[in-house]
């Protein structure tokens, strides 16, 4: 037995009546009590929850007074006090018109102090345009706060000035979907950050090189299962496209092609296989790349893998 095991058994609370240590605790009564003998330890236990009862997640909301967790794509991580705008005292009557000027003058200057620094107004405006884009590309909250990390290791670097907040945000935001594994293209993200593509590029490298962030490989399995969603596919052929992917792995023809290239062939001859056909330029559409790379992509796949299709 280790030596934690052991400490957690002596801290475990022992019946005094049968040495049991199968204690349960009753909050309603607050007492502590001995299944194996129904002695009743210890009585009167302090409760260490809210004084208050919710019955339904809207009261409990309503009634809870603690805010919500820190987060760094928060400009401040969610530390920040905020004066409320309902104007009435802590009985809920109405202010007076002297009082209501004061507390105005107040809450004017509690938020402008919020952001009374470069930085602070850097990163306040940065969190919103991420907030936007993580919108509008449907990213999820974990590759949202990772690239808000990136975005401040950034800004101790010194590696904003003299560069777009937009573009820096898309590149950190880029950057954290490949290491988060969620599959999103350059295309997509400089499409919805209304900068190119190239300056988009261009501030990604600068990323990975000067904070030496290291990028796990794209997995072209990442990009069928997305697309074959968008494209109304079933399983089977998702599933048949990933063998195909793997194959083509055992046999070295992924090494320096583009994933979402790969993806796209391999579930334009899956769709042919499984009876689920759809056309090059649909999936081409999907995928954000051009006809020419799937067809290119299809025929090197069928060459080399030897696979029969009938068209």
């Amino acid at each position: 037995m280790s030596e934690e095991e052991e400490k957690n058994q002596k801290n475990q609370p022992v019946c005094p009546e049968c040495g049991s240590t199968d204690i349960i605790s009753d909050a309603t009564r607050g007492e502590r009590i001995c299944t194996n003998c129904g002695a009743v330890i210890d009585e009167h236990i302090i409760d260490e929850g809210p004084e208050w009862r919710a019955f339904t997640s809207e009261e409990r909301n309503k009634r809870s007074r603690v805010g919500s967790p820190t987060s760094f794509a928060v400009h401040d991580k969610g530390l920040a006090t905020q004066i409320g705008w309902e104007d009435r005292d802590v009985y809920g009557k109405k202010l007076s018109p002297r009082r209501r000027a004061q507390i105005y003058r107040l809450r004017k200057w509690q938020i402008r102090t919020r952001v009374h620094s470069s930085m602070d107004r850097n990163l306040a405006y940065a969190m919103s345009e991420l907030d936007r884009l993580s919108s509008q590309i449907g990213i999820p909250r974990t590759v949202k706060e990772t690239a808000a990390v990136i975005y401040r290791k950034a800004i101790e670097r010194h590696l904003i000035r003299g560069r777009s907040i937009e573009a820096m945000i898309a590149a950190a935001v880029y950057a954290a979907a490949r290491i988060r594994r969620v599959p999103r293209t350059l295309d997509e993200i400089a499409k919805n950050s209304r900068i190119s593509k190239k300056e988009l590029g261009r501030c990604y490298r600068l990323i990975i090189r000067e904070l030496q962030i290291r990028i796990p490989l794209a997995n072209p399995n990442d990009y069928i299962i997305r697309f074959s969603a968008e494209l109304r596919l079933s399983g089977h052929t998702a599933q048949r496209a990933i063998e195909i992917i793997d194959q083509a792995k055992e046999n070295g023809l992924t090494a320096g092609k583009d994933p979402t290239g790969l993806a796209a062939a391999s579930i334009y001859i899956a769709g042919i296989i499984e009876g689920e056909r759809r056309t090059q330029r649909e999936i081409a559409e999907t995928a954000t790349v051009t006809e020419v790379t799937v067809r290119n992509r299809y025929k090197e796949l069928v060459r080399r893998l030897g696979i029969e299709i009938t068209v």
